[in-house]
């Protein structure tokens, strides 16, 4: 049986895929030194945020139609999950470490999703409580942006290093907090996957197609992008500028 899909969260993924290659491609033409966009970082925060957000969203959706399975399959599909596209942060790690050893990644969104998906497993019941600690944590991970420390194996927990920069950080604070939102609104809109709202069906329009497509290949689009644009640029960029 074919699993029902809600095109609205695949036209979100979508649009926040268009506005994620823009956003990269600005931030390659900066750091090859032809041309300077100069994008807001609160743009960056909001594509970030969105996919993060429908993360924890689909998770909810996805463990309704599981929920009934012995807990001992449902841990290993969430355990499988995370620790595949895990994976492919360490890959990220590696290649940017060959390429840009100054600014390698080290835990960057693939990574977070990843350990988010583990965690977020163990939330999928409660309701307000989500809600009140994804303001606890995004407080704390916002309060401690403030400051740098000595050391650094709590770095994948949002205690940033003195003199640290990479290209992709997306600790577990604050970053956590928009998972466990949209775990919150799973379950208020999404109940028992089902949607719990009306809207107008547009699923049938060619944009709404196209976009609905680049979210369901959200991950495969993430992974090919970023190298693909460097490539051209390379090849083209300064003569386009």
């Amino acid at each position: 049986m074919k699993k029902e899909r809600f095109w609205e969260i695949d036209v979100l993924r979508g649009i926040a895929i268009i506005n994620m290659i823009i956003f990269n491609y600005s931030f390659a033409l900066a750091y090859l030194r032809i041309y300077n966009l100069d994008l807001e970082f609160t743009y960056a925060v909001s594509i970030a945020s969105t996919f993060i957000f429908l993360s924890g969203l689909s998770l909810t959706i996805s463990y309704s139609r599981i929920k009934n399975k012995k807990p001992k399959e449902i841990y290993k599909k969430y355990f499988s999950r995370g620790l595949k596209i895990f994976g492919y942060g360490i890959l990220i790690t590696i290649i940017t470490f060959l390429v840009f050893p100054e600014a390698f990644v080290i835990f960057g969104i693939l990574h977070f999703i990843g350990i988010s998906i583990i965690l977020g497993q163990f939330f999928l019941k409660f309701k307000k409580l989500n809600l009140f600690l994804a303001f606890l944590i995004i407080t704390l991970g916002i309060c401690l942006q403030s400051f740098r420390f000595d050391f650094s194996w709590l770095l994948w927990l949002g205690f940033t290093p003195e003199y640290f920069y990479t290209f992709d950080y997306f600790p577990i604070l604050p970053w956590f907090g928009i998972t466990l939102m949209g775990i919150y609104f799973g379950n208020l809109y999404y109940k028992n996957g089902r949607r719990r709202f009306k809207i107008k069906d547009l699923s049938n329009l060619s944009i709404v197609k196209f976009l609905a497509f680049l979210g369901r290949k959200s991950l495969i689009i993430y992974l090919l992008h970023q190298p693909l644009l460097i490539l051209f640029l390379l090849i083209f960029g300064f003569r386009i500028f």
